[in-house]
C-alpha cells in the first residue's frame, strides 16, 4: 500500500506544487481508507461500520418496534406505532363530517420507564412534511384507578377501542404482537389535539377528544 503513496506522488511530480499536494492527499485518504480494516479483537478483518454497529446504543424499544428504521423524523417517538380510526372528529364549525371517522391516524408513541407513553398523531399520512395534530396520553390501568372520577370520562380503555377503531401495529408480526397486545389492552389513553383537522394553521384552542363518546360510523 504505502508503495502506492510514492508511486502516486512520482507519478505527479511533473505536475505544479498544488497538484502534488492533492495527490498526496488523495492517497492518505486511500491508505486510511484500507486501514480501517482494523484486527478488532480477532484475526479477522472488521470494517469500520461492523464496529460501529456494535457499538451503538439503540434509540428506540426493539421489543415494541422491531423493525424501526423507516421513521428518522420522529426520532424518539419509535417505540411503538399504531395506526387506528376513529380518532378525529368529525364535527367542524358545526358541520358533521362522517368520513372524518374513517380517517387512519398514525400514532408515533414514546414509551416512558413509569409505564406511560405518548403518542404523536398523525393524521395525514407518514411523509416528510406531514405534522402531527395531536398527542396520545397512555397510561397503565393502575394509573387509570388513582383519577379522579370526573377526569376519568376523558380516557378510552384500548382492550374496549382497539377493535373499534381498527387498530393494526404494522411493524410487529404476529408472535410478536401476541406478546405485546395483552399489555396494550390493559391501558387508558386521552387525546389532545393542537389543532382540528383539517385546518390549515392551529386555530382556536385545543381540544380533548373523548374517543368513546364518537358515534358509530
Amino acid at each position: 500500500m504505502y508503495p502506492c503513496v510514492i508511486c502516486s506522488v512520482f507519478f505527479y511530480s511533473a505536475m505544479n506544487t498544488r497538484a502534488i499536494v492533492m495527490a498526496v492527499a488523495i492517497s492518505a485518504i486511500s491508505a486510511g481508507v484500507a486501514m480501517g480494516w482494523v484486527m478488532y479483537g480477532s484475526n479477522t478483518p472488521v470494517q469500520p461500520a461492523v464496529i460501529a454497529e456494535e457499538k451503538k446504543t439503540p434509540l428506540y424499544n426493539e421489543v415494541l418496534n422491531p423493525r424501526q428504521i423507516e421513521y428518522p423524523a420522529i426520532l424518539g417517538f419509535n417505540d411503538l406505532h399504531i395506526e387506528a380510526i376513529r380518532h378525529v372528529n368529525p364535527l367542524m364549525n358545526g358541520d358533521y363530517f362522517a368520513n372524518h371517522l374513517n380517517i387512519n391516524v398514525h400514532h408515533h408513541c414514546k414509551v416512558y420507564d413509569d409505564n406511560t407513553a405518548a403518542c404523536l398523531l398523525y393524521p395525514t399520512g407518514m411523509g416528510d412534511q406531514d405534522k402531527p395534530y395531536g398527542i396520545e396520553y397512555v397510561i397503565t390501568s393502575e394509573q387509570y384507578q388513582t383519577l379522579p372520577d370526573d377526569e376519568k370520562t376523558y380516557w378510552h380503555y384500548h382492550k374496549t377501542e382497539f377493535p373499534r377503531a381498527k387498530a393494526i401495529f404494522p411493524d410487529m408480526q404476529k408472535e410478536e404482537l401476541g406478546k405485546v397486545q395483552p399489555v396494550l389492552d390493559e391501558t387508558y389513553g386521552k387525546v389532545f389535539y393542537f389543532w382540528q383537522y383539517p385546518d390549515e394553521f392551529p386555530i382556536g384552542e385545543p381540544q380533548v377528544l373523548v374517543i368513546q363518546q364518537l358515534p358509530e360510523q
